[in-house]
């Protein structure tokens, strides 16, 4: 199975090898500046199953950030697709680019609550972490 996706306007496209990716919710302040204000829906894809197929993206890592994190977006229209974080293996897919959104069975989790915004609404039962979850 294959699931594809790309940014607004498809000048960047990629396709994920395996069954629908498992993800969450994030409502650190950065996912907020890249969404425009809410939490980022993102799903966690293994390096080796994720192939970019048309175009490059454009990359951004803040500098004064010892850790920060790689955000790939489309040159043309701004569109961010995937992020990389230090020491994690696994490529963060934003799921709003995916084809086929609606397929995807929802968030596992939520992580940086702590950050969250007042009018931000956590679905009910949905586990949450103040951050990152604790490693296994």
């Amino acid at each position: 199975m294959a699931i594809e996706g790309g940014c607004y306007c498809g000048a960047l496209r990629y396709r994920i090898e395996g069954a629908m990716p498992k993800g969450g919710l994030c409502y650190c302040r950065a996912c907020q500046h890249a969404s425009g204000g809410g939490p980022n829906a993102f799903a966690l894809v293994a390096a080796e199953s994720f192939s970019w197929t048309k175009g490059t993206p454009a990359r951004f890592t803040r500098p004064d950030l010892p850790t920060a994190v790689t955000r790939d977006f489309c040159p043309e229209c701004g569109t961010q697709v995937t992020t990389l974080r230090p020491g994690q293996s696994k490529r963060i897919v934003k799921i709003g680019t995916l084809d086929q959104a609606q397929d995807w069975p929802g968030p596992g989790f939520a992580i940086f609550t702590a950050e969250k915004a007042p009018w931000h609404h956590l679905p009910p039962g949905l586990p949450a972490f103040e951050g990152l979850p604790p490693t296994r």
